[in-house]
């Protein structure tokens, strides 16, 4: 099949999350099992510092919107280690900015540009696709464009929208419809483009997209759920019949300890004590004490509420007295980032690194003894995914991907199974949250019991291979 694979985001050029990682290693598996595809993206200021004798100047021409030209540069390159053809679109006064994502003004017209370029490049070039496939908000407007100006050009390409997070939408004031070339009576009354008296681009995908899935199979259950689906769910349950979970899957050639060239030591299960040394370099990372030998627990993370930073806040007795040790990278709202920083000050067992770092994020995964993710909700996850290859067991609430991926050792063992991978809650309550950790502290004490629940975790295979079938039979239900 010939599929276009859009994306606001794509690892190694662009990262604010998972759907990047996703937008990196999805195309390139797609390709190797048979299909004709290409990546597109905006050509952000990150993307044209970092890498920029890498790109070739492609087409250039004019995209209109609502009458106003806009002269768009289109560059390629090729994705790391594939022959996958990735194509950036270059608006420099739309993309050249300090952040991939803003409060601007112009917001919503930096990505009908964006997904308004990918399909008149795609027309111009006649490079016409049987899929198109959109991921989130940033790309939701193309299933609509391919329904109405765009369809004399695509008579026979279909849509399908991936949501990698429901609570991002792309919300703007109705002041835009114009700018935005969605018709008018789609907004009034109470029609797809209309949310609570604003323009809304992801219910506008999941209305004129031919299918829609999301990122786990949980997750794609839950956002049936009023107090769940961001107001979308009543939309979600009248599309049930073309509404999909697949599994995200991971690129083990990134994110494995046996192959991770930007950890310390390498190892695998059978040379698991090899971990150790990654762990005193972890230690003098975080000014953490080499006598110390307590549990180290891991967070690579966003610092905002759905991350499960309220009930951390609220746990701070518990942690600044456990007998183990925290260490947290990421960023995100000041009031997280202000909370953990002064906690970090007064206490000798919790850690934080402000902002985001590769390698440091690398050597907390093969550094840590276990890997927290309190998550309010998580449609996948993937650090749950990367910990258990890595033997760095995940502590989890049991929510979406979460749920899909870690088995409780001692839910498992009390039916009889000892294939538990990690330690999961249910209830997002303080409780139930001290009492995973606690489990995981107790079992780190018992060394023969820990290295089982260890070799369940690396055993675990969430590469990619599995879920790009189940994306291709999903595409070629479409076609036919």
């Amino acid at each position: 099949m010939k599929i276009a694979f859009v994306s606001s985001e794509v690892f190694p050029f662009s990262k604010t999350g998972g759907l990047a990682d996703v937008s990196a290693s999805l195309p390139v598996t797609l390709s190797k099992i048979g299909n004709d595809i290409s990546v597109f993206s905006p050509f952000y200021a990150e993307v044209r510092k970092n890498v920029k004798s890498r790109f070739k100047n492609e087409f250039k021409f004019d995209v209109f919107i609502s009458g106003k030209k806009y002269t768009v540069q289109i560059k390629s390159s090729k994705m790391p280690d594939s022959n996958v053809k990735i194509y950036f679109v270059d608006y420099p006064e739309f993309f050249n900015r300090k952040q991939f994502y803003t409060s601007d003004n112009d917001e919503h017209l930096r990505f009908v540009l964006f997904q308004k370029s990918v399909l008149t490049f795609l027309k111009e070039s006649n490079s016409i696709p049987d899929i198109i496939h959109v991921n989130d908000w940033q790309t939701s407007l193309i299933p609509y464009y391919l329904k109405t100006q765009f369809q004399a050009n695509f008579p026979k390409t279909k849509s399908l929208l991936t949501i990698h997070n429901i609570g991002y939408q792309g919300v703007f004031d109705y002041e835009f419809l114009y700018e935005t070339e969605i018709a008018e009576n789609l907004f009034y009354p109470m029609g797809p483009a209309e949310f609570f008296g604003r323009i809304n681009f992801l219910k506008m995908g999941l209305i004129f997209s031919d299918a829609i899935n999301t990122v786990s199979k949980t997750y794609a259950k839950e956002l049936l759920l009023p107090n769940l689906g961001g107001g979308m769910e009543n939309i979600l349950k009248q599309r049930q019949a073309n509404f999909y979970g697949i599994l995200n899957g991971v690129d083990y050639k990134i994110w494995s300890p046996e192959t991770d060239i930007l950890i310390p030591k390498q190892y695998s299960f059978s040379t698991f004590s090899e971990k150790k040394k990654n762990k005193i370099e972890l230690k003098k990372e975080f000014g953490i004490s080499s006598r110390n030998n307590r549990l180290i627990i891991g967070m690579i993370t966003r610092l905002v509420s759905q991350k499960g930073f309220d009930l951390l806040m609220k746990l701070e007795n518990y942690l600044t007295k456990m007998n183990a040790n925290l260490v947290i990278l990421g960023n995100g709202e000041k009031e997280y980032e202000d909370f953990f920083s002064k906690l970090q000050k007064s206490t000798k067992n919790i850690k934080i690194h402000i902002g985001y770092n590769n390698n440091l994020a690398h050597l907390i995964e093969a550094g840590s003894d276990a890997f927290l993710m309190p998550s309010l909700y998580e449609p996948c996850g993937l650090n749950q995914i990367y910990s258990l290859k890595y033997g760095t067991i995940p502590i989890v609430r049991k929510t979406g991907g979460l749920a899909d991926t870690v088995l409780d050792w001692d839910e498992r063992f009390w039916q009889n199974y000892e294939d538990g991978n990690g330690f999961s809650f249910v209830d997002f309550t303080l409780p139930a949250l001290q009492n995973a950790i606690e489990r995981a502290i107790f079992y780190y004490q018992n060394p023969k019991i820990w290295m089982k629940i260890v070799e369940n975790a690396m055993k675990s295979d969430f590469s990619w291979e599995n879920s790009a079938k189940e994306y291709q039979a999903l595409y070629e239900s479409l076609i036919n």
